[in-house]
């Protein structure tokens, strides 16, 4: 099971453009945090974002595109990076966000990817049938 681990770190809408963090001893920790979920076998992907003020976002109303420039005034959480493990349940997940060397700042939010099984019978063979599906099972 796959599952993504949000990081929402407090503060971040409101974070400059270009905002990295500067704390080496926080660095440090977090990386030796990844390299556990490497040597484990479970991480299949993480990045950093950049703040909020460096991204745009495009809403949408009758079919026509608008794009708004960060940062966003209205945003009251945003996500600050992630990580994708492949797991064995739920639990399992919230145990590896649990060890994670998060600060009194930060939350993490653990959400499962939608896998082909979760979809019912109706929907499965149009998925199945997408290039998208065939694309996402090369990594498997």
């Amino acid at each position: 099971m796959r599952f993504m681990m949000l990081m929402i770190p407090k503060g971040y809408e409101t974070a400059a453009p270009g905002s990295m963090p500067e704390d080496k001893g926080r660095v440090e920790s977090m990386m030796k945090y990844n390299e556990a979920l490497q040597r484990a076998g479970v991480l299949l992907a993480l990045d950093g974002l950049h703040p909020p003020s460096m991204g745009a976002r495009i809403s949408f109303s009758r079919g026509r595109p608008k794009v708004t420039d960060g940062p966003f005034p209205e945003a009251k959480e945003v996500l600050g990076g992630y990580w994708v493990i492949d797991v064995k349940s739920r639990d399992e997940a919230i145990e590896w966000a649990k060890r994670c060397p998060a600060s009194d700042e930060e939350t993490i939010e653990v959400r499962q990817v939608q896998e082909l099984e979760d979809w019912s019978d109706e929907i499965k063979p149009i998925l199945e049938e997408s290039s998208i599906e065939r694309w996402a099972k090369k990594g498997e």
